[in-house]
């Protein structure tokens, strides 16, 4: 694989936004490495010399630097890492046990850390690495009761893409938080009615103009929403 040719990471890629993101940079002509549980050639992947299945599985502590390991091995260097993966806990912060609590934390805190650090020797040589997190509207408020230990993962999901793009700005690397309200996906699936949710796809258009920005346009944050609120 030529160095010419830009590789991209994205966690959570079987299905959602994930998908929708692997899919939107395969088509501009990026080589992608998709991260999964359960490793799974997607069915638009027709060139395959592109194309990197890898198991990832932001509950086992292994998988993001054998991940990272497979993705340089297969094309020989990384320029962008996008940090999707993420699950729901629907309960007050009173009613969620402590396993779910870490899971939360887990999934959206230290597993991406884990994979950005795998990844950072290659962002760093490349010279203009990007890292883009997939935040929430819960990265910003908390919507309700129900949704506040997730908005407290969230909102510390925030707050590690500003600490890597306070660490690597010198050396290029640029990270941006996504924080799209209700996206069209089975994580958010029954709560409200689908044709008042974002179409995942948007979503990907948002993290391909992040990723293909010059250095020189810096941005730290994007919410995205499917209906007005107070402040989105």
């Amino acid at each position: 694989m030529g160095t010419t040719q830009k590789v991209i990471m994205v966690s959570g890629a079987a299905r959602g936004m994930g998908a929708a993101i692997a899919k939107k940079f395969y088509d501009e002509g990026w080589c992608v490495s998709l991260g999964m549980r359960k490793p799974q050639m997607p069915a638009w992947a027709t060139d395959k010399e592109r194309v990197l299945i890898g198991h990832y599985d932001a509950l086992d502590t292994t998988t993001e630097a054998s991940w990272v390991e497979s993705t340089i091995k297969h094309f020989g260097h990384i320029n962008a890492v996008v940090a999707n993966a993420g699950i729901g806990i629907w309960k007050n912060i009173i009613d969620i046990s402590e396993r779910e609590m870490d899971d939360l934390l887990d999934v959206h805190i230290k597993s991406p850390r884990r994979l950005v650090k795998a990844a950072w020797e290659q962002l760093v040589a490349c010279g203009s690495g990007r890292v883009v997190m997939i935040g929430s509207l819960s990265s910003k408020r908390v919507y309700d009761s129900d949704s506040g230990p997730y908005a407290v993962s969230k909102f510390a999901t925030l707050a590690l893409a500003h600490s890597i793009r306070h660490t690597g700005f010198e050396y290029g690397i640029r990270a941006t938080v996504i924080c799209p309200g209700f996206v069209k996906t089975d994580m958010v699936e029954g709560m409200m009615p689908e044709l008042n949710m974002t179409p995942p796809e948007e979503i990907a258009r948002v993290a391909h103009f992040l990723v293909t920005s010059p250095n020189e346009v810096s941005i730290s944050e994007i919410p995205v929403n499917c209906r007005a609120e107070e402040s989105y």
